[in-house]
């Protein structure tokens, strides 16, 4: 029903991943695998509820709180997660991380820790620095298994009274960790103990493979805590912009909407952004589905490709997302003049997993949300790229 192997070119539309991926490289010609956003037209739903609106051919100031919207949101959490939603609870922004650096403003104060899982998605870096606070990284552990978190070394951050902030990415970007309902469970609990306020970040909350399963923070949640997520990402829509989120107290929820409002004027949203996203929510689920399976092929791909090469590797796709998260230590290589062989020879643009901290040494971030004609030549570039070290 859904063609997501027909290439669709991204030059010259002031795209990110392609048309400035010199801003972060150095080099212009190069192959993107790169920030997360997918190189597949969205859902034709949306496409057909945006023509429709454009049709009407009036874009004055709008509101985000009506409820086309809530509905929306909220038949999405029942559909999906099996988790209702409070309505009342539910706030808009422009996205997530501007949402992300509004809660820590007003959790916290300047020279405050915000701990993070490491390794961790750069954004989290540049919103708590940004704001004037202090990283707080809990490193987690690998495993054969997979990846898991350091409760001990998480109590231990959340003991600390300069801490007030958990900045939570659920799933896990980088790694692709899916949290589970028990992990959950305890860092609710361990949060609401040492008085230390949640920010969920679940945007890639529609990414989870396999038998796991998201489990929203709202289901778990105690004491003060935000979740907050966006269809940009599993919709591939981040340039309408928009993200919304639960805020669970109501005195946190007015300070986030008067500083909305009042200090940044961005109350009124995208308009276009609420159509695409009640859409996409009421009708875009088939698309998903289909869209996941196809993600799904991709990760499966790099993991046949990579391991026939280096076996060594025993390289297992994620949890969740569609970003390949790939450890390279055990080929025991040099991760810069990898990326120099990658960018000058191979001519291809891959994410050095030192981009999300010391923890993500050796590592590199594979972006497989795209046709299986272009995923193809950037594993092979990739594997070329090795050999060339080895």
């Amino acid at each position: 029903m859904f063609d997501f192997s027909t290439v669709v070119d991204r030059h010259g539309t002031w795209c990110t991943q392609w048309d400035y991926v010199a801003d972060r490289f150095g080099a212009n010609d190069l192959l993107p695998f790169t920030i997360s956003d997918m190189d597949f037209a969205t859902a034709p739903c949306i496409i057909d509820a945006l023509r429709h609106r454009l049709d009407h051919g009036v874009f004055g100031y709008s509101r985000w709180k009506n409820d086309e919207f809530l509905v929306a949101v909220d038949h999405w959490f029942r559909q999906r997660f099996n988790t209702p939603v409070d309505t009342n609870t539910i706030v808009y922004g422009p996205s997530v991380i501007y949402m992300v650096s509004e809660l820590i403003r007003i959790w916290s104060d300047i020279g405050d820790g915000i701990i993070v899982h490491t390794p961790a998605y750069d954004a989290f870096y540049n919103a708590i620095e940004g704001n004037q606070r202090t990283v707080v990284p809990v490193p987690m552990k690998k495993n054969a298994a997979g990846w898991e978190g350091n409760m001990a070394a998480l109590e231990a951050a959340l003991a600390r009274p300069e801490n007030s902030v958990l900045l939570l990415c659920s799933p896990q970007n980088p790694t692709g960790k899916v949290w589970t309902q028990e992990e959950l469970r305890v860092m609710a609990e361990l949060c609401a103990r040492y008085d230390v306020a949640v920010i969920s970040d679940e945007i890639h909350m529609d990414m989870v493979w396999g038998e796991h399963r998201h489990i929203p923070w709202n289901s778990v949640a105690r004491g003060k805590w935000a979740l907050l997520t966006s269809g940009s990402k599993s919709f591939n829509i981040p340039a309408l912009t928009g993200a919304y989120g639960l805020i669970g107290d109501e005195e946190s929820r007015m300070a986030y909407l008067s500083a909305l409002k009042g200090r940044d004027g961005l109350s009124s949203p995208s308009v276009l952004a609420l159509v695409a996203h009640i859409a996409a929510y009421q009708d875009g689920e088939p698309w998903l589905d289909a869209l996941r399976h196809y993600l799904q092929d991709n990760l499966h791909y790099i993991a046949e490709q990579l391991n026939s090469a280096f076996p060594n590797l025993n390289w297992q796709p994620p949890e969740a997302t569609y970003l390949a998260w790939i450890d390279l230590r055990p080929l025991n290589i040099d991760e810069h003049a990898l990326q120099k062989i990658l960018i000058e020879q191979e001519k291809v643009a891959i994410m050095p997993g030192y981009t999300y901290g010391n923890e993500g040494n050796g590592f590199i971030r594979l972006n497989a949300g795209c046709p299986r004609s272009k995923l193809e030549q950037g594993v092979q570039r990739l594997i070329n790229g090795i050999h060339s070290l080895q």
